[in-house]
């Protein structure tokens, strides 16, 4: 596993800050956001490509930043793994990604319009519009806007020839980009896939898109705060950014490589809610279709408790965004799937320290269940103080919770829903 977040690069250093309750929230400083209502952010600090692929980083100096996100993110996964190039066929290594658009040269692009632009007419000047962007844009920059951009650095860098995808499913990109690459080494297309999100949206266009939705919270008051996944007074979402990036291999082909698997994916469930473009299926039908499929294809039955007792899940990850309607629906879907046993799991939303990082939330948030796993602790929902009536579950409120006394966490379920009503979901489970 690996990734970049905005709590850092490290995989047991950002665990050990999210179960610290630290935020990594604060003022916009990628540009000057000081007119918006939403001024602050999640952002990556201190990143340099270059610490991640000090012999091979030049390669991509035209990357823009969610591809080196990701470069960075594979980069780690793949030593974490132990691979070697000269020992695995290229062609049986296939990349799968939730990479979001790559940012705009805005500045450029901004003063082209500005150039074109002539009070009172309708079309501007094209010519002047395209004197100005021809001198100051430039095609290698552009292109790396194209989402599948990020597929073709990561494929590069690490020859990676076999099957190549790239969904743009918004939140639940990430979720689903490691949902369908298992589903690939399932069917036998192939043995070992990179697979995961990448994206930032903290630009000018970005912010100000979700501004203009109103889906972001405006606490310019109180920033560090401003995540209050399932809490009464939340308002909205904060901006993140990162990426997470996952090896996921077929258990004949690590065994004899002599790898130790981290996690088996157990189960995976894809839907969608065919309702609205900005609103959620107001009773989670979709999303509770996609986490029975999960819970089906990993075989639990979701309203029987295990042979220890307890609920077949141990640990939640919520999508928790922090909006009014998303936290509310995400509580009824999870209610009506796991019936009496839904107040007895531990849920939380690791949102409220890293924000959302938006197609990179889905595997982020899925390695927070291995990290779970591994060390039989659940993170926090940070800055839960006021309890919300429509949100009565046990959302693990500002404090980590050890489990360990209890059996540990075996089994985890990742939930990512997409604006748009998208709803993907990932079982994880303890590999033994």
């Amino acid at each position: 596993m690996g990734w970049i977040t905005p709590l850092g690069h490290d995989l047991d250093a950002v665990w050990q800050r999210l179960l610290a309750g630290q935020t990594a929230i604060g003022p916009v400083t990628r540009f000057d956001a000081s007119t918006f209502v939403t001024n602050f952010a999640a952002e990556v600090k201190g990143f340099q490509l270059s610490q991640f692929l000090p012999e091979t980083h030049k390669r991509h100096a035209n990357a823009g930043v969610s591809s080196q996100f990701a470069l960075a993110a594979a980069s780690s996964a793949w030593k974490q793994a132990g691979l070697d190039r000269s020992k695995v066929n290229p062609r049986r290594i296939g990349v799968y990604l939730g990479a979001g658009e790559g940012s705009l040269d805005f500045d450029n692009f901004a003063a082209a319009n500005i150039a074109g632009f002539r009070e009172g007419q309708e079309t501007g000047d094209g010519g002047a519009w395209a004197r100005t962007a021809f001198a100051h844009m430039t095609a290698a920059r552009e292109i790396e806007q194209e989402p599948n951009l990020s597929i073709s650095h990561v494929a590069a860098e690490f020859n990676c020839r076999g099957p190549a995808f790239n969904c743009m499913t918004a939140c639940a990109a990430g979720a689903q980009s490691v949902g369908e690459a298992f589903e690939i080494i399932k069917r036998g297309d192939a043995d070992l896939m990179l697979a995961g999100g990448t994206h930032s949206m903290i630009h000018p266009l970005g912010m100000t898109g979700f501004i203009r939705l109103t889906a972001m919270s405006q606490r310019r008051d109180n920033a560090t705060t401003a995540a209050r996944p399932f809490d009464q007074t939340r308002d909205g979402f904060v901006m993140g950014e990162g990426s997470g990036i996952l090896v996921l291999e077929s258990l004949d082909h690590a065994l004899a490589r002599g790898a130790t698997p981290l996690a088996e994916i157990a189960g995976y469930g894809s839907t969608a809610d065919a309702y609205r473009i900005t609103d959620i299926q107001p009773d989670g039908k979709g999303a509770r279709a996609a986490m029975v499929e999960a819970l089906k294809q990993a075989g639990i039955n979701p309203r029987e408790p295990g042979p220890d007792g307890r609920p077949g899940i141990h640990y939640i990850s919520a999508h928790g965004t922090g909006t009014k309607e998303n936290d509310k629906i995400e509580t009824v879907a999870v209610k009506t799937v796991f019936g009496t046993l839904a107040p007895k799991i531990p849920f939380s939303s690791v949102k409220s320290m890293l924000g959302h990082l938006i197609q990179a939330a889905g595997t982020v948030e899925l390695i927070t269940c291995v990290k779970a796993i591994q060390t039989g602790i659940a993170p926090p929902t940070i800055n839960l103080r006021n309890p919300d009536p429509d949100c009565d579950l046990d959302y693990v409120p500002n404090a980590p919770r050890d489990l360990n006394a209890q059996g540990g966490i075996q089994v985890c379920m990742s939930n990512s829903f997409g604006f748009g009503g998208q709803n993907d979901t990932v079982v994880v489970r303890k590999f033994e």
